[in-house]
């Protein structure tokens, strides 16, 4: 597996190396290759918290959500447990609740 990594990684810088031109001044590769080299970090870091993310539930935010409809709404709801988690598809589903 750790073979399969560094290969990765090389397969990686190669892309790296290939996006830079060659007319580019040491001042334009250093920018190019540092927002691909950010850009490869944000990749493995959402990669790797999508791979430990469980599926999104309503453990703590039922009553929060309640009661942010009752003080909007003025009105009481039960948020039931297989009520969308995004916020936003809760949000325009609070008639049917």
């Amino acid at each position: 597996m750790a073979t399969d990594q560094s290969a990765d990684g090389r397969d990686r810088m190669a892309e790296l190396a290939a996006a830079i031109p060659d007319d580019a001044d040491s001042g334009e590769a250093a920018a190019i290759a540092a927002a691909l080299g950010a850009h490869l970090r944000d990749e493995a870091a959402a990669a790797a918290e999508a791979a430990t993310d469980e599926e999104p539930s309503w453990e703590g935010d039922r009553w929060r959500f309640a009661g942010r409809v009752s003080q909007l709404q003025h009105r009481d709801v039960r948020v039931p447990l297989d009520a969308p988690t995004d916020p936003w598809a809760a949000a325009g589903r609070t008639n049917r609740l």
